[in-house]
């Protein structure tokens, strides 16, 4: 029986945001997928809580209405929106107390579209702003695809320079698998001192 797989490194990003998120919290799935993100959102939010997740695909926003209609979930507390998430400040004022991006391509769809280094750079910065006071944004990288390597060293050089006084970073990667397995990184907005 394997017990950690790259299933699992994925999980690892919902157990960070489970951690913090409340009811009737502000949460984002920056790249919807098949609505796995989205429904772990909604359900930590709770009804009073509230849920965007961007993606650019028709068939990820009828994924993803399926898999919150069968949770009985589908109602006001989760906006679905098909634009990329480089736009999403056109759509979120803010604050978010908890984000995720689990980059890459959508699973059982054409590999061809991809997360791009450019509009994800630009949508964590936007996330970064958003984020509140000890909120977190969780980003799930895939090296193994192509552009996907280049993604992942441009993300983990954004988030080396990071002010340390303003966010605490974590990366987690498995250490006896092949470069192009998928890791896991962490950012948390830091809470001032009183």
């Amino acid at each position: 029986m394997v017990l950690i797989n790259w299933f699992t490194v994925a999980k690892l990003g919902h157990h960070f945001l489970l951690e913090i998120l409340q009811e009737g919290d502000t949460a984002l799935d920056g790249t919807m997928g098949n609505g796995h993100d989205t429904l772990m959102l909604a359900q930590a939010v709770g009804a009073r809580g509230k849920v965007y997740a961007f993606d650019i695909q028709t068939q990820a926003i009828n994924k993803t209405r399926e898999k919150l209609a069968a949770a009985n979930v589908l109602d006001e507390r989760v906006q679905l929106i098909q634009d990329s998430h480089h736009k999403l400040s056109e759509y979120i004022v803010g604050p978010l107390q908890g984000a995720i991006y689990n980059l890459g391509y959508l699973p059982g769809s054409d590999k061809e579209i991809i997360t791009r280094t450019d509009t994800t750079l630009a949508a964590l910065q936007q996330t970064l702003e958003l984020l509140s006071k000890g909120g977190r944004l969780v980003i799930v990288v895939y090296p193994g695809h192509p552009g996907g390597q280049e993604e992942k060293e441009a993300i983990e050089d954004m988030a080396s320079r990071l002010d340390a006084r303003q966010y605490k970073v974590l990366k987690v990667n498995l250490l006896n698998c092949p470069p192009s397995a998928p890791g896991v990184i962490l950012i948390e907005k830091v809470v001032e001192k009183v």
